[in-house]
């Protein structure tokens, strides 16, 4: 406690963090004082959110459609040959965060192909921010989560086999 009222930090703290004020402790915030007013919109949001996740089954319904959105991208990589999962090992597959990577021989440079397909697939509104991280290995990432539909899942699908002969063919006029 003492060197909290001793210290001042060099930069400015959101009011959130501040737990001394004028150079004394706020005990308040140890008995439960409300540090900050939360937005109402977002208290209102967060309650709509629950309340629509309730309505698809909670907890339960949740985890049953990011199983069924991840299989269906699962099923779609299991009947290619030029794509499967990044995890290799089925037990260690994310459901939600469905990490892919290109497996076709034809491709000389696995991080500029992804990027490419990722690209393509934003440029045509199909599927947006799917390339992998930065520091992963080269690939696509599609959220699976519980609040995205099935059906647009599988939608995007033969826009993600497009995107790749279309890579494909330009990669051969380039040749």
């Amino acid at each position: 406690m003492a060197r909290l009222e001793s210290y001042t930090p060099p930069w400015p703290l959101p009011k959130i963090f501040r737990l001394t004020k004028g150079g004394q402790l706020v005990e308040s915030i140890f008995d439960g004082a409300t540090i900050n007013t939360p937005s109402m919109l977002c208290v209102e949001d967060y309650l709509f959110a629950l309340d629509w996740a309730e309505s698809v089954g909670g907890l339960k319904g949740l985890m049953s459609r990011a199983d069924a959105n991840a299989k269906a991208i699962w099923d779609f990589c299991s009947a290619q040959s030029w794509i499967e999962n990044l995890a290799t090992d089925p037990a260690t597959r994310s459901n939600t965060s469905v990490c892919l990577k290109f497996t076709d021989p034809r491709i000389p440079d696995g991080a500029a192909f992804a990027k490419a397909v990722a690209k393509r697939l934003e440029a045509e509104g199909v599927a947006l921010d799917v390339g992998a991280y930065r520091d992963a290995p080269a690939g696509l990432r599609i959220w699976c989560g519980g609040t995205v539909e099935t059906s647009d899942i599988e939608a995007m699908l033969p826009w993600l086999a497009w995107a790749f002969n279309a890579e494909i063919d330009a990669l051969a006029q380039a040749a």
